[in-house]
Formats: C-alpha cells, structure tokens, sequence
C-alpha cells in the first residue's frame, strides 16, 4: 500500500510534535503552552514573531505595519485580503450609487421655485483634482447670492432683464441640455440665472411689512398688519402669488421641497466657512472643526478641504465629505447608533452609548451635521428608521412602527390586542423591565403602574404605552441632544409640513429604479404572474414617476434605498426577502404592506383605474403600513 510522503516542513520555532497513547500526533506550542491537532504552518512572508516585555508572543505585518495577537496562516491572510478587496468594492458601488441620488429630476421642478436634484452635480467628488464645476448644487449651498425668478415679475420683465449681458465673474453653462449659471468669485453654482437676483432684491416689500435682523444677524420678516414675524421672504414666490395673495398649502413633495429651499435662501448668510479635515482622522477633524464654530455660521457655503489634496469645492467635495463622515458617524462600532434588528439596516441610536462619556456632545454634533446635510441640499450615506424620523418631526410612533423596529414585540403586542387577556392569566402590569448592559431596569408606564394590571378595557392604553416606551426607551437624553443639535442650525418648525417619509427622501436622496429588475425579483401568493391585478400593478409602477416609485417602495418595504445588488437582495426579517403580491380580501379594502416581509396585500380590483386609485390612495394618504 501507498504511504503518505512525510512532512518535511520543518516546525516554526517555539512549537513541538508529540504522539499521545493511541499513537496520535499533536503539536505543542511552548510560546503561548497550548496544543492542537493541526500541524502550525510557517508565517506568510512578510510577518515576524516577537516577544513583549511580558513575555507574550505577538506578530507583526512588515507590509501592512500593524500587529496581532493571533498567529496568521497563509489561508487566513488571504481571506483576509479577498474580504478587503471586496469591502473595496462594496464602497466603490456604494459611492456610485450614492453620486446618482437626487430629489428631483432635471426639468421636473415647477411651480416657481427651483429644487434642483442634489445629486446630479457634475463637480468631482474628491479634491485630488480641479473640477470643472457642471451642474450645481442645491440652490441653498449658493448662499453667497440666494436668489430665486420671481412669477409675479411677468414674463415680458424677464424677458427683458434676460437680455442684459451677464454680470462680471459670472459664466453661463449647458449640461444635459440645462443651464446653469458659474460665479467664478465665489467659486459657486447654482440654476438661477443671477440677472434675476437684482429684481428680487430690488423688489419693495408688500404694504405693512419691514425686514429686521437677529442678534446673529438672520434676516427675518415682520408683518405689521397680522402682528406675525416670517423667516421667510414674503417676496419669494412659493409665498405670494401674481395677486399678492398668499399661496395656500399644497401636498405635493415638490411643493413642499421648494417651500423648504425658500426658508434655506431667505435665511442664507454671505460669504463661506471652512471646514479643513484629514482623510485619516476624518471623524474627529470633523467633530472639533463643526463643534467649535457658531451654528449660525454653519449655513453659510461650505468649504472642504481634504489636507494635502489640491481642489476647488464647487460641491462635489462637499458631497464626498458628507458621504465619508456620515458613513463613519454612523458606524455601529462606535456605539453612537445601532442597526433596527438583524435584517434592518436603517439605524437608530444606541441606548448604551453612555459607555462613552461624552455622548450627548457627539449627538449634538450629529444633529448639526444632519441639518447641515438639509440645508445645504446633500445627501447621507445610511438613513434612519421611520419612527426616528417621527421623533424628529413630534409625531406620536404607532404599532405599525414598531414592526420594523422589533418584530417580535410588535407580534406580541399585536397577540394582546388581538386576544382576550382576561382568561389566560398573564398577570400584566403597566411595567416594563429593560436589560441593559446586564443592569435590569424597571420602568413605570404610567404613575402607580406596578399596581394596575391589563384587561380587556385598559390593554389598548396599555398598548400605545408600550410602542412609546420601546420605541424611546433608554434613549431620551440622546435624542434631545441630537434634536438640539439639529435646531441650531435648521429651526425643527421648518420641517413641519412634511412626513416621515419624504423627511428620509430629503436626507437619502432617491435613485433610478430598474422596473425590470423589480419585476424579475418578485415573487406572488395567491396570483401569478399573469394575473390581471400583477399585470396593472406594474402598469401602475411604469407610469409613475420615480418620486411615486420612492413613495411606493418605502410603503412597502420601509425604505426607499434598495442594496447594492438591487431588488435581488431585499431583505427581511427572517434574511433574504423578495418583493411579495398576495391576494387578500377584496375589493373595498385598501393596499396593505408588511414590511418585515417586503409584501404588498393587493386585493382583487375589477378595474385598473381602481386599482391605481386605491393603490396611490394608501400609499400617499394612510399612516402607517398595515391600513385598511
């Protein structure tokens, strides 16, 4: 018979090969006195052994000049560089994705207010070059010259002002087919074209008005004949219309979008601030810079400079900076937030980070950076989950909330709500204990709690405590200080006419969605692919817009970002989840969506045109994701 060619490898040092009774070898590490049965191979090249002066083995990385404790092999330090390469790669798909966001669609914005889309600068997104700005960023990064083309001029008045020569510095550009206007003093963008600005601004102030400034020097607006004060320029279009009227509340996203950009321009401040960072130390760079500076000056334009990289920041280095600090501020490992559940990556903020003693500054610092991100018209890398975006919009969480936060507490709560608590003996109390950091805490729902106990008649109070309670739980003091943080540089007021949804719109921005790839991943219960209702839900899906087609996904699955590998990777709360249609009850109810699942409940429509309606009904007007 064949033997097995002996092993002539020689035993690194410190290590010996032994045979114990039954003749097995074993080997014997005398550096750290332990054993295995796995024969140790020599260093990957470029590693040496080293003993501390305690006497313990540790190994260092000649090519990468870093140390461990653990002994490396071949096989592991290549796996090591294969889920690097492929971190890489992740991040540069993450980047591209994140380049190609935006709010609103070149030549979509109407209504008079430019919203021009964030994401379609065509500024480089690192400064390692001198960009060639292209189309600009959101009007509210020009704070130099806010501006904007007011409808009440006329048309023949901009006609006429239009045929003036460009004033000095300024150059006008095509992109795409759109214009857009350089300020090569300022070294800014923006759509409006700057011979417009003068009349705006030349504008008298309608009858009883007078402009007046704050301690900080922010301009606002003082309306004598209500007795009421105005950040907002009653001269600017979203405000008044042709008549002099003031134009009434609309519940479009884009009106809504431009509403916000007029209260960024009427309360811009002139020149920029600089903001100068290390790649290598961008966190904390970041954290000292923004901390020390007043937040009112935080609305002025900003200026990044990455040390040691030459470039002009026309807005795509803002952009990238944006994408970089948001990535890592939001990190999990550094115990500021945490990821939803174990298949929900929105996150939401740790209610241990208190093992860092200065949270509450770093929340601060958070909520400033995320109102710069607002105002300025940027984009974060990761989102929040929904009943966050609540909180900072003071809107009470429900239980439908819940579900995507912790399914298994929703469903508990849902069994209360759904049984008779009186007959199984549960023995409730308006109490709540939480675990944390092995400290068990108990929590009164309501005074005297420990004494009361749930029936039937009190459980649906019981309920709505609960969802507060655990949505808010342990972390009060970080989202005050987040939310405080965050009002210093954008009043909370300015957001109250939008939802949580569109609020995440705004922060993440929204991407082209691949129909055809939606349709491809999708999965059906209770229908077919060629049921009649599928086919007119992907009718309805083609012939809206992407705004709609943001608004749908996040209805359904929580979230209008898809992952890197698209709706092939959806994931919900048992891992992988494709999109679901499943029939359910008929046709007066309205769609219902569970996000845990990705699933969309369509009932059984007898026309298309009831099935769009019904469908863009719930999905624009319900709250919540499970309505009937």
């Amino acid at each position: 018979a064949a033997t097995a060619p002996a092993v002539t490898t020689p035993l690194p040092q410190g290590w010996e090969a032994r045979r114990d009774p039954q003749g097995r070898t074993y080997y014997v590490d005398h550096n750290n006195r332990t054993t295995t049965w796995q024969r140790p191979q020599p260093l990957p090249q470029g590693w040496e052994q080293r003993i501390d002066p305690r006497g313990r083995v540790y190994y260092v990385d000649h090519n990468t000049r870093t140390t461990t404790w653990q002994r490396p092999t071949v096989e592991s330090v290549r796996s090591y560089h294969n889920w690097q390469s492929q971190q890489q790669q992740n991040r540069s798909t993450q980047r591209q994705q994140f380049n190609q966001r935006y709010l609103m669609a070149p030549g979509a914005e109407g209504g008079g207010s430019p919203t021009p889309a964030a994401g379609a600068e065509g500024a480089a997104a690192t400064s390692t070059s001198t960009p060639s700005p292209a189309p600009p960023p959101a009007s509210s990064d020009s704070t130099t010259a806010p501006s904007t083309s007011p409808a009440a001029m006329g048309a023949a008045v901009v006609a006429s002002v239009t045929e003036e020569p460009l004033p000095e510095g300024w150059e006008k550009r095509v992109t795409n087919g759109r214009s857009y206007y350089v300020n090569h003093l300022s070294r800014t963008t923006q759509w409006e074209d700057p011979r417009l600005q003068k009349c705006v601004d030349d504008r008298p102030l309608p009858d009883g008005w007078e402009i007046r400034s704050t301690g900080e020097g922010l301009r606002y607006y003082v309306d004598h004949n209500t007795q009421t004060t105005t950040f907002n320029d009653p001269r600017l279009p979203a405000s008044y219309d042709t008549a002099g009227q003031p134009v009434r509340y609309q519940r479009s996203f884009r009106w809504k979008l431009a509403q916000f950009r007029n209260l960024c321009l009427a309360n811009a401040l002139p020149s920029h601030v600089k903001v100068s960072v290390s790649r290598n130390n961008l966190f904390e760079d970041s954290f000292t810079q923004i901390m020390r500076i007043q937040p009112y000056d935080l609305r002025r334009r900003l200026y990044i400079i990455f040390r040691g990289e030459e470039g002009l920041d026309y807005g795509g280095v803002a952009r990238e900076w944006f994408f970089l600090l948001s990535h890592e501020m939001l990190n999990p490992m550094y115990c500021l937030f945490e990821y939803a559940n174990n298949n929900n990556y929105s996150l939401q903020i740790n209610a241990a980070s208190m093992v860092n003693p200065e949270h509450l500054t770093y929340f601060k610092f958070v909520g400033r950076v995320i109102a710069m991100a607002l105002y300025h018209g940027k984009f974060i890398d990761n989102g929040f989950t929904l009943p966050f975006y609540k909180r900072m919009l003071h809107k009470p969480c429900t239980l439908q909330d819940l579900e995507s936060v912790d399914p298994e507490y929703y469903n508990s709560l849902v069994w209360i709500r759904d049984n008779d608590v009186a007959d199984l003996g549960l023995e409730l109390f308006f109490v709540a204990d939480h675990d944390i950091l092995g400290k068990v805490e108990s929590h009164e729902l309501k005074p005297g709690g420990t004494d009361i106990e749930v029936t039937d008649e009190n459980k649906a109070e019981y309920i709505n405590l609960m969802v507060d309670w655990r949505i808010s739980r342990g972390i009060k003091d970080q989202t005050k200080a987040f939310l405080d943080g965050f009002n210093e540089v954008v009043p909370l007021q300015w957001l109250q006419y939008f939802d949580e949804r569109e609020l995440e719109l705004m922060l993440c921005g929204m991407q082209e969605f691949d129909v055809d790839d939606w349709m491809r991943h999708s999965i059906y219960r209770g229908y077919t692919r060629n049921s009649k209702q599928v086919q007119w839900f992907w009718q309805v899906v083609k012939s809206i817009d992407n705004e709609k087609r943001a608004r749908l996904l996040q209805f359904i699955t929580g979230t209008c970002r898809l992952p890197i590998g698209g709706f092939a990777e959806l994931v919900g709360s048992n891992g992988p989840q494709r999109f679901c249609i499943e029939k359910v009850g008929n046709e007066k109810m309205l769609p219902r969506s569970h996000t845990c699942f990705n699933r969309l409940d369509l009932p059984p429509y007898k026309t298309y045109e009831q099935l769009r309606e019904k469908l863009m009904y719930a999905v624009e007007e319900t709250e919540g994701f499970a309505q009937e």
